[in-house]
């Protein structure tokens, strides 16, 4: 199995001398989601953000496909990196204006055929195109926001708590659609997640972090349903 990302001693320190991320290595596999939990504060979203330039890692650290991602322009990046963050980022105007946004900033219009096999790749009707942004509910919001993403033909999604504001059944929606795209796509996801039964249903790598550092990496198995003690403190909110 070929690897998407490469981590090697990854460290941040903001301007003000506050050290997030400590030396964290660890590979992520092409076409597989990895989930990555941890007390709040250990570093999670600036890992994330970390792997397509939302934050600037330093050079020789974060490898995509073998290639150190400082050396890609930032657009290329964030085309081939996508991201979906807790709230779904929506812009006034029709879903359809949303979804075509990322093509139109390179010169690419969408046609509305394409705008709906966007749509039904997400589980909403061709329908919701002419629907106002602004009526969407939590768990379309977010929907349309993965189609926006997908307009721009990703290899990787970045998903930071997409599901943490939505409901149940929203939230099963979400968590369908984004297996249904790494299994017809190929994409290779890296979720950050604060919900244990969410990582137990959708990973297939999990990696734990505490105070910006790997703790451990295993399978959901290992690391879930062994007892493994961090995990455990974790859930039980000790970390």
């Amino acid at each position: 199995m070929s690897d998407k990302f490469q981590l090697a001693n990854l460290s941040l320190v903001l301007p003000n001398n506050v050290q997030i991320l400590q030396r964290v290595s660890f590979n992520i596999p092409a076409g597989k989601i990895t989930c990555v939990i941890g007390p709040s504060g250990s570093g999670k979203s600036t890992l994330l953000r970390c792997l397509n330039r939302l934050w600037e890692p330093p050079p020789t650290t974060v490898f995509l496909d073998g290639v150190d991602i400082t050396t890609i322009s930032v657009l290329e990046l964030r085309r081939r990196v996508g991201m979906l963050f807790q709230s779904a980022a929506i812009f006034p105007g029709t879903v359809a204006e949303n979804i075509a946004y990322g093509p139109a900033l390179t010169g690419q219009i969408l046609t509305s055929t394409e705008i709906d096999a966007l749509l039904e790749r997400v589980s909403l009707p061709g329908d919701f195109a002419r629907k106002p942004a602004g009526e969407l509910s939590g768990g379309q919001a977010q929907r349309v926001a993965l189609a926006r993403t997908l307009a721009n033909k990703p290899e990787a999604l970045l998903l930071d708590e997409p599901t943490s504001a939505l409901d149940p059944a929203a939230t099963h929606h979400v968590e369908e659609t984004i297996f249904k795209l790494r299994d017809r796509l190929g994409l290779t996801v890296i979720w950050v997640s604060h919900a244990i039964e969410q990582v137990q249903r959708v990973a297939d790598q999990v990696i734990l972090l505490v105070d910006g550092a790997v703790a451990e990496i295993g399978s959901p198995a290992h690391l879930l349903e062994s007892g493994h003690h961090l995990t455990e403190e974790f859930a039980a909110g000790r970390l």
